[in-house]
């Protein structure tokens, strides 16, 4: 990838560095309990009660110490609904004090503005809020009537404690069209993040398979999300796709570019620079993945740095060659192969067939509608009803006529290796071609003199977004200043 000068943008403290990459959990995602006072439809962990054995007091605090040994920088606290746990504010405290920054992820339901004001006291940086949809449709997701009015009463606290009070939001069949109403809400709420995934197969959303989103509408989603990007911007929100939203498109360098510079999805971080911790020690590469074929070991077994270094559970992404080998249909003879190695594992997993092939791709979306085919994936057998559990779906390709086409149609997408280099973006497309590429593969425009047009976007279009984005976001924060909800973290 060929960096490109930008305006200075805040680095997240989970962003890999030079030389994270398999060296240690940066980024760590923690289910202190599985208890939960929501019922949500989507849930892929089926949250409800806690677990038979969560590890005690003392076991988290030593792990806190193991964590911060290894070197991470930053751990999010979730459940389940993490502050059911009675203990969770001294684990909040004893992540504080060992200099990495804790966050929350929460349903908010009951979280009142004292347990709020305790937990900015203990060291609590960053809070996260679920919210779904308008009232309606939220409420009916998350299974808790009045559910919305909590979630949007908490995110408010959450920013007059001076909190980064942030959203994620998970997009499926029922809220698609409402995502606008959920960013006018949001932003009236004070947040400063906007965090969305697509619903996955797994848990409580794998036994209701018409919730789940279907790949071609992607054509769809992908657009408005990037109109979205824009208007939030200018409301000093910032827009984030989670991991299994992408791939390469034409607006892959709207989602990834948060440094300064142009960049580009580069795989899956499940046990790169990511951490999944299960409420009773059970490691994961990520927090998503199904326990049954991820768990690298568990802390009351094995030191946390052993499970790391050696699990081959969490290993499996470090090595490009090992990962490439595990794509098969459309991803594998893709043109992105090698830098995306099938996108979010857990997206593809939860389908029932493995990792490696990907239907929710928006490159692969549109190159398949340029055929005139499409993806759509139907459930052929049901999950079994525990935690991170999931069935098995097929996914099939049609024609426009709705016909059934048979998978050997992905061979004739020939396979394109990465050439030396990484990637750089055309000018002419705004899609990311192989450094060197000429022309360009997918607009087909010379790219002689990419150099000079990968410093005229940089002087131009980038710049200028970054620049109003920056100016945007600030012109929030001094409105909130005025108000009284300063934001002192984010």
């Amino acid at each position: 990838m060929m960096p490109r000068p930008a305006p200075s943008r805040q680095f997240p403290v989970r962003a890999p560095r030079d030389g994270d990459e398999g060296r240690c959990p940066v980024y760590v995602v923690w289910e202190i309990t599985l208890a939960c006072n929501l019922r949500c439809a989507h849930c892929g962990s089926r949250a409800g009660r806690p677990r038979a054995a969560e590890l005690s007091t003392a076991e988290c605090l030593a792990l806190i110490d193991e964590l911060h040994a290894l070197g991470t920088r930053e751990i999010t606290l979730i459940g389940g609904e993490a502050f059911l746990r009675r203990d969770w504010l001294a684990l909040v405290e004893r992540i504080a004090q060992r200099g990495m920054l804790c966050g929350l992820q929460t349903g908010g339901r009951n979280l009142d503005e004292a347990t709020i004001a305790a937990a900015a006291r203990a060291g609590l940086r960053a809070a996260g809020v679920s919210i779904d949809g308008p009232p309606e449709i939220h409420d009916r997701l998350r299974g808790v009537p009045g559910s919305h009015a909590h979630a949007i009463r908490v995110l408010e606290a959450f920013r007059r404690r001076g909190l980064s009070a942030t959203v994620n939001t998970q997009i499926n069949a029922r809220n698609a069209e409402r995502l606008r109403e959920i960013m006018t809400a949001i932003v009236a709420a004070g947040a400063t993040a906007w965090q969305l995934q697509l619903t996955v197969a797994m848990g409580n959303a794998a036994d209701d398979p018409e919730l789940l989103l279907q790949p071609f509408r992607l054509r769809e989603l992908m657009p408005l999300l990037a109109e979205l990007h824009r208007e939030a911007a200018r409301h000093g929100l910032r827009l984030q796709p989670g991991n299994n939203i992408g791939y390469f498109g034409p607006y892959e360098a709207i989602w990834r570019s948060v440094t300064g510079r142009v960049e580009y999805y580069g795989g899956c971080h499940a046990g790169r620079t990511a951490l999944g911790i299960e409420a009773d020690g059970t490691i994961k590469g990520c927090p998503s993945l199904p326990t049954r074929d991820y768990a690298g070991g568990n802390v009351r077994d094995t030191p946390l740095a052993e499970i790391w270094a050696r699990a081959a559970e969490l290993s499996f992404m470090r090595a490009p060659e090992r990962s490439r080998a595990r794509l098969s249909g459309y991803c594998r003879a893709c043109y992105y192969a090698d830098i995306c190695r099938g996108g979010c594992t857990w997206t593809a997993h939860a389908l029932g067939r493995g990792p490696g092939n990907n239907p929710y791709c928006h490159y692969r979306v549109l190159r398949l509608a340029e055929r005139g085919w499409r993806e759509r994936i139907v459930q052929r057998r049901h999950p079994e009803g525990r935690p991170f559990d999931y069935g098995e779906f097929d996914i099939l390709v049609e024609d426009a006529a709705g016909r059934v086409l048979d998978q050997t149609v992905y061979e004739s997408e020939p396979a394109v290796p990465l050439r030396g280099g990484g990637l750089e973006l055309c000018e002419a497309c705004r899609q990311f071609v192989h450094a060197g590429a000429d022309p360009c593969p997918h607009c087909r425009a010379p790219r002689t003199d990419s150099g000079d047009a990968d410093a005229l976007y940089a002087r131009t279009a980038f710049a200028l977004q970054a620049w109003q984005e920056q100016i945007a976001r600030v012109s929030a924060r001094i409105a909130r200043l005025r108000t009284g909800g300063f934001n002192s973290v984010d």
